[in-house]
């Protein structure tokens, strides 16, 4: 950046320098070739497997989207979702996601956040190369190891 003076007025230029990657990536998605459009499912998977990868979050999803999930399990031929807890909003080169977490207990919150979201950002730009506009977290729930009512009930038919 240059400023020159004349008289009581000052002028500041600026020479553009090199694009930044993700701003760089962004850009791509749309080329005198053709557009590429990433669907919100895509984003959403994407957004689920970075979160999980950071050491904390237990469980993704509200209590009862995880009831809903447990459920799910259960029968023949089902999964519980990928995108379970995950909720995204996509544009041409903008995307946002909302978060709904169960951390294990005596993880720092603040630094969890921190860490999901920076995952978050990361992958989904590199990835995608859709510029990550926020990452809004909610915690749902504490997981406190010994609390799990699966394993302490006896089956009543065996």
């Amino acid at each position: 950046m240059s400023t020159s003076e004349t008289g009581s007025t000052t002028t500041a230029t600026t020479t553009p320098g090199p694009v930044p990657a993700q701003r760089r990536a962004a850009a791509e998605l749309t080329s005198e070739h053709g557009r590429t459009s990433i669907s919100d499912v895509v984003v959403a998977k994407i957004v689920a497997i970075a979160t999980r990868e950071v050491d904390g979050v237990h469980a993704m999803g509200t209590g009862s989207a995880r009831m809903f999930g447990a459920v799910r399990q259960r029968v023949p031929g089902t999964s519980a979702s990928a995108t379970q807890g995950v909720s995204v909003e996509v544009g041409e080169r903008q995307a946002a996601a909302d978060l709904d977490l169960v951390v294990d207990y005596g993880v720092s919150i603040p630094d969890l956040a921190a860490a999901v979201r920076g995952n978050v950002i990361g992958s989904v730009e590199r990835i995608c190369g859709l510029e990550v506009t926020e990452v809004n977290i909610g915690i749902d729930d504490v997981y406190i190891p010994g609390d799990d009512d699966s394993g302490t009930q006896t089956q009543r038919v065996q």
